[in-house]
């Protein structure tokens, strides 16, 4: 069974609505999920915003934060995901952020990927962030990155439901 089916198996196990807030992932973890029958039902919306202005006037990131932290850090990811829940239905979202190549950019290496996982829980938002490395050309690490976020949302909504943040 592809990531994409248990994550939306779970999705609706959990009665979960999703929303995506993508950048370097270009709404491929959105068309992942599309591809298995029935997700239409839990896939609220989807966010493409590579520019810092996209990511401002959509999601409402900071330009304090993007000034301080750089695209590609764990606290834009967070905005991203905060963002995009606090502006749709969905009681889960999901950010990417990164560079995934050729080159290097501003000293963060290629296949630099920043994530964010955020929950609506009792009128409260729990979110988790991580920041990986993927080798791999620019395709390979879209796609690895994009697998990783959904492969690790049930890990990250449980330790929400037993209250954990961060």
């Amino acid at each position: 069974m592809s990531i994409a089916n248990e994550t939306v198996d779970y999705l609706r196990d959990h009665s979960l609505t999703i929303t995506t807030a993508e950048s370097c992932t270009a709404g491929n973890i959105v068309m992942l999920l599309s591809e298995v029958p029935g997700s239409g039902q839990l896939i609220e919306s989807g966010y493409v915003v590579y520019s810092p202005q996209a990511k401002q006037r959509l999601l409402h990131v900071s330009a304090h934060t993007l000034e301080t932290f750089n695209l590609t850090s764990v606290e834009v990811a967070r905005e991203m995901a905060i963002g995009a829940l606090r502006d749709s239905t969905a009681n889960v979202a999901v950010a990417t952020t990164g560079i995934l190549g050729p080159d290097d950019v501003d000293g963060i290496a290629a296949g630099t990927v920043c994530f964010a996982w955020a929950f609506q829980l009792d009128g409260q938002h729990a979110v988790f962030t991580r920041q990986q490395w993927f080798p791999g050309s620019r395709v390979e690490v879209l796609q690895i990155a994009s697998q990783f976020v959904l492969q690790q949302l049930p890990h990250f909504h449980q330790r929400a439901l037993r209250g954990e943040r961060g």
